[in-house]
């Protein structure tokens, strides 16, 4: 594997930034480790993190780089502080930046495949409400799309819930005064939404501990997908909002992952 630390300029963002890259690497003479790479430019995971955390958290809290080594798959980690992966009503245009600049930069920059097929989404709490928002926004872009621990029912997070609401002057720097129930942050709008047009959505994953703060909101988002009849893969059993679960969880979505080599799997 090569391990790329990146930092760049955001056009979109008006600022630097930076965003952390696992490129796969065949190998054979490593000890404890065998690499594997396509013979083509390789599918692409966007790994997205937490509100609390960076774009270097997945290498320093899991061993994310050991697990995709023998997978020819390509790890995109980017930076996006604490956005909530949204074009911030008084900040910056985070959600423009995930969405749009940040795949072109990234296969400006590395070999990575452009196809549908070859692309995927995943990320743990406010991370697995940006993938399922990207998803869910541009189903045509990904094959699967996975959430840790996400908060999937972002509009029961708002200041004045009784539920670990989001601080309120966050929710104002993000969301302003703007509804986000029924809008395109609203991940279970965004569910609805897709399937009333009857959209082709990717493979979609979900997994959160039964004692996770934000067990409820996962349970909210496979019960609109069940009714919905949009099939979903669901991972619910004991464990927290930690990193000792999301290590655990990873690895079984990259054995999930629809892969060139696994695509035909269960």
């Amino acid at each position: 594997m090569a391990l790329v630390s990146c930092d760049f300029h955001s056009e979109t963002l008006g600022m630097g930034t930076s965003m952390t890259v696992i490129l796969p690497q065949p190998t054979t003479s490593q000890i404890g480790l065998a690499g594997a790479a396509p013979a083509g430019d390789p599918p692409v995971l966007y790994l997205l993190h937490g509100l609390s955390d960076d774009h270097t958290i997945w290498l320093r809290r899991t061993s994310i780089e050991r697990y995709v080594a023998p997978l020819g798959l390509a790890v995109v980690m980017p930076r996006v502080d604490r956005s909530f992966y949204t074009d911030e009503e008084n900040g910056h245009r985070y959600w423009t930046f995930l969405s749009e600049e940040l795949p072109e930069v990234c296969r400006s920059f590395f070999r990575l495949s452009d196809r549908p097929a070859d692309t995927f989404v995943a990320g743990l709490s406010m991370g697995g409400y940006g993938a399922f928002k990207w998803a869910l926004r541009h189903p045509d872009r990904f094959a699967a799309a996975a959430s840790l621990s996400g908060a999937l029912d972002i509009a029961e997070r708002s200041p004045g819930t009784d539920d670990h609401p989001i601080d309120a002057r966050l929710w104002h720097t993000v969301f302003g005064d703007r509804p986000v129930a029924g809008s395109p942050d609203d991940v279970l709008h965004l569910l609805d939404a897709a399937a009333d047009r009857r959209a082709r959505l990717p493979r979609l994953y979900v997994a959160c501990g039964t004692e996770d703060f934000l067990y409820d909101d996962s349970v909210r988002f496979v019960e609109a997908a069940r009714k919905r009849d949009v099939p979903v893969t669901v991972r619910f059993g004991p464990g927290d909002h930690d990193w000792g679960y999301w290590d655990e969880w990873i690895r079984d979505v990259l054995a999930w992952l629809p892969l060139p080599s696994t695509r035909h799997a269960g």
